[in-house]
């Protein structure tokens, strides 16, 4: 990949790349090793993409096994305090969704990559499923479920 393409690659996905990885992660620390580790897979790849739809998303599911294997990892079960200092919401607008961001933040990982396409990335459940190569149906389905918890959560709170 020429150096202007993957900048401007990094450039276009990086922010996305970095939600999604703190979602997983819920530290800066780790989570910028982690967006560091999805691009570096991404200049070693040098496969050739359909689209820049096809690029993204393989950066996300790429993102999101890295990032659960880094939770794997042995080291990190052995960690006190994992950190909590970024912000899931820090690309976004200045409003405080501080109640929802960690509502999100407690759910499952399968939930909380959900949430993050549909809801802030916009992908459709049709597009979803092509990228996590799974039936319509099972992320409609999932989707669901995570919207169940999330209410549930926060209706805790309150």
């Amino acid at each position: 990949m020429k150096t202007d393409a993957f900048a401007e690659v990094y450039e276009n996905t990086m922010p996305s790349v970095y939600r999604l990885c703190y979602s997983f992660l819920k530290n800066r620390d780790d989570t910028q090793d982690a967006v560091h580790n999805v691009y570096l897979k991404l200049m070693q790849n040098g496969k050739a993409f359909e689209s820049a739809e096809h690029q993204k998303a393989w950066l996300f599911v790429t993102a999101r096994n890295l990032c659960k294997n880094q939770l794997r990892h042995w080291w990190r079960t052995r960690r006190s305090d994992p950190g909590g200092d970024g912000d899931l919401f820090s690309a976004g607008p200045a409003e405080d969704h501080s109640g929802v961001r960690d509502a999100v933040l407690g759910l499952p990982g399968k939930y909380k990559l959900l949430i993050f396409l549909y809801y802030y990335e916009g992908y459709d459940t049709n597009e979803i499923a092509q990228m996590l190569q799974k039936n319509s149906s099972t992320v409609r389905r999932q989707l669901a479920e995570a919207r169940s918890l999330l209410g549930g959560i926060i209706r805790e709170e309150e």
